[in-house]
């Protein structure tokens, strides 16, 4: 769990040490921006941003329920914030596996990525999908609430009219 913090950690170190040294120089006032601007880099790139994560196996559990996406994701990837970003409130939606905290996690993403940890890879009705467009896994997380709808029903044909 500790590494998850490392970068998000150092950010707020390099910031305050740049700020104080703003500060000692007579510049207070690029001090408290240098500092602003450290922290909210520290924010974004730490776990707080992204929903919470949930263990490999349980993602997998709930997932064949209700079909809702996997995302395996890790604390201080560029392109994993990128699809939080881009996904918006939607991100709640789907399920989300830290794979620094779920050694399964890191497993399942080995598994599919030629023995790479690469993130995020995003997992819909057991297909992996490796990086793929935010705009594809925001469709995909408006698919579970049709299935739902339609399980238990046969799929009508053209001519039933």
């Amino acid at each position: 769990m500790m590494r998850a913090w490392i970068l998000p950690i150092l950010l707020v170190l390099c910031g305050s040490a740049l700020a104080t040294g703003s500060t000692a120089r007579g510049n207070p006032g690029v001090a408290a921006a240098v500092l602003v601007a450290f922290v909210l880099l520290a924010a974004v790139n730490s776990p707080l941003i992204f929903p919470r994560s949930i263990g490999a196996l349980e993602a997998q559990r709930r997932s064949a329920e209700d079909g809702r996406p996997v995302v395996f994701w890790r604390p201080g990837c560029a392109y994993c914030l990128r699809l939080r970003i881009r996904l918006g409130r939607g991100a709640r939606r789907a399920l989300w596996v830290d794979i620094w905290r779920d050694p399964a996690g890191a497993a399942a993403v080995r598994a599919v990525n030629d023995g790479n940890e690469t993130v995020p890879t995003v997992v819909v009705a057991g297909r992996p999908h490796t990086n793929p467009d935010p705009a594809w896994v925001r469709a995909q997380l408006s698919l579970p609430r049709r299935r739902e709808g339609l399980r238990g029903r046969k799929p009508s044909s053209g001519s039933e009219r």
